[in-house]
This record gives structure tokens, sequence and C-alpha cells, in this order.
């Protein structure tokens, strides 16, 4: 599979980026229903248990790669252990003015300046209410681009009520640093304010549909340590399920020569790996394995994955590395990752 992909990566790199991700993804679409996906690799099993859900293996799909859950089906027949769509948010929204997502093909890299581009949650739920998936799925919710910090928890319970349904885990993505001012969700009051009101819509659905739905919350990896302390201590006290580390980075140390275009938007990749890596550990140290970690961020390689595992986390998501290495990354993720954990 990285010889087929080796080959077409050319190609589909000659094409502007985000075009070459949708092209890619509706050439996997028509790949699914002619059944020729039935030649990709397949994982062996490779269960992990955590949030009261069975994983069948510790590679997921990060947030992000198919927002509107058009290409689930396809997707998961990648392999994935698990999926994650979105972000997607109450109203639809076109996101920030094209182009946006940007190449740095030597670093195995990808800045995105997207900001919550979708197509509004009823999109969402129309289209996962027709899927074939049967696997574990994760529905990352956010706010809307003109909703207030304020009145952000109304959006975030608004995306809950409507995916809850459909959804075996659902994400708070308060760290993109594409939609002006959000990751400010992270600090001060606004946080343990946007986690109990989730929290209340958690026991809410868990009574009425005798179902527990996991809460996980991403996080940037920009944090200080001061700052992630105070996140900790109220993941610990509202009692949340699990988190995510971590989105993409502002930062750009060690990037040489960016044009001026890339300045703005969350880096992933390669470069990424690090500084996510970093605070996986911090993370793992002050939480005690009383929350589990799924780590997301410059995952690209076997080698980068374990690195993650061994700093702490329990399950690991990929996105760049998926488009600089292709389909066959997640057999051989879960192959490492099955003979070394």
């Amino acid at each position: 599979m990285y010889s087929l992909y080796s080959l077409l990566k050319p190609i589909l790199f000659r094409i502007e980026p985000e075009k070459a991700h949708y092209f890619a993804l509706k050439s996997l679409r028509f790949l699914s229903r002619f059944g020729l996906t039935k030649f990709f690799p397949s994982p062996p099993l490779h269960p992990r248990h955590l949030m009261g859900l069975t994983f069948p293996n510790p590679v997921g799909l990060a947030a992000g790669f198919d927002k509107n859950g058009d290409y689930l089906d396809a997707l998961a027949e990648l392999g994935f252990g698990f999926i994650e769509v979105g972000t997607i948010t109450p109203k639809a929204q076109a996101g920030n003015p094209r182009p946006r997502l940007f190449r740095l093909t030597p670093e195995e890299a990808l800045i995105n300046h997207l900001g919550f581009n979708n197509k509004g949650v009823d999109y969402l739920v129309e289209r996962l209410q027709k899927k074939r998936f049967t696997g574990i799925l994760g529905v990352n919710i956010g706010k809307n681009r003109d909703t207030s910090l304020e009145n952000a928890v109304d959006d975030y319970g608004y995306c809950f009520r409507r995916v809850a349904p459909y959804a075996s885990y659902i994400t708070l993505n308060i760290s993109s640093p594409n939609t002006p001012e959000l990751r400010n969700l992270q600090h001060g009051e606004l946080l343990p304010r946007l986690l109990r009101s989730l929290k209340k819509e958690q026991a809410s659905f868990s009574e009425t549909q005798k179902k527990y739905l996991p809460l996980v919350i991403k996080i940037a990896p920009d944090l200080n340590i001061d700052e992630l302390k105070c996140i900790v201590q109220h993941l610990l006290s509202e009692k949340m399920d699990g988190v995510i580390a971590t989105n993409t980075t502002t930062s750009r140390d060690g990037l040489q020569n960016l044009p001026p275009i890339t300045k703005a938007g969350g880096l992933s990749g390669k470069p990424l790996c690090s500084l996510s890596t970093k605070l996986i550990q911090n993370l793992h140290h002050l939480l005690q394995n009383k929350i589990p970690i799924i780590a997301s961020g410059g995952i690209v390689s076997e080698e980068a994955a374990l690195e993650k595992m061994e700093a702490g986390a329990v399950l690991v998501q990929i996105y760049t590395g998926l488009i600089y290495k292709g389909p066959g990354l997640v057999a051989n993720l879960v192959e490492k990752l099955a003979s070394r954990i």
C-alpha cells in the first residue's frame, strides 16, 4: 500500500491542498463502492478498553479529515480502530477565505487556517442516520464563529443533544487556533462553566437513553505548565472521561523561510511531534492515569506513535500522517503498537 500511494502522491501533491484532499476522499469512496478497498491491508486486532468502550485497535482518524461525515463508511474500510468526525457547529459556516491549507512537504507538515468550515450539525445528523459504519465513532463539536464566548456553552449543548444518539463519545474542541478567541475557553471560569454544562447534558442523556456517552476535551499543545495544571484540575473535578492531546500549534519554531501566507493557522505533522509528546508527558504526570489520554499531533511514523504511547497515551489519532504516508500507515501503526505495547 505504501508503494501504491507513493505513485499517486506526486499527482495529488500537484493539486492545491484542499482540492486534493476532497479528490482523495471522493476517490476512496469510489473504490469502496466497487469493493476495491478489500485490497487495503487489514490491521490485526489489538483491542484497548477505556471510557466504557472497546476499541478494536488503538489507531484512530482525527477530527477534521471528514468534517461532515460524507466519507465515513469508506474511511472505515482503512482499518481504523475509531473515527472522529467534525468539528461540527450548530449552523453551517464557510470558514476562512481560501487559500487556507498549505503543505510544508520537506517537513511532512501542514498549516491549516480552515476555521471550522462545515455544513452544520443538522447535515451531519442526516449523514449519521444513513451510515453503515458500526464501529466507535467520535463526534467533535465546537461553536460558531459569530457566537460569543459567553454564549459558547449554548452551541456546544445544542450540538451535543443533536449528535448524542449517534456517537460513541463526544469531543469538545476548545483549542483550534482558527476561530477567534476559541482558545480562551481553556482558561478562567469559562472552562469549568462549559464542562459543568456538558456534564449535565451527559447526565440527562444517560438518564433518558440508558446509555453513558463519554465526554472528551481536546487541548492545545501551546499550554504552559501552569495552564495545564489548571485544566487538569477542572478535568478531574468535573469527572471528564478523556482528553485528546493535542490540537495544532501556532508555533513556527524550527521552520525556516515560510511565505507570509502561511503565518496564520495551526501547524500539524512532524514538526508538532515533540511539542505534543512533551505535553502528553506532563499531562500524564499530572493525571496519574485518572483520565485516559488520546494522542494526536505529529504521528507520521510508527516510531512517533510508539513515542506517544510511551509518554502516557492509550490511543493515537492520525491526520497529516495519512496525507504524507497514505492508507498503509494505519495497518503499520497497529502492527508496530501490537508488537511493543
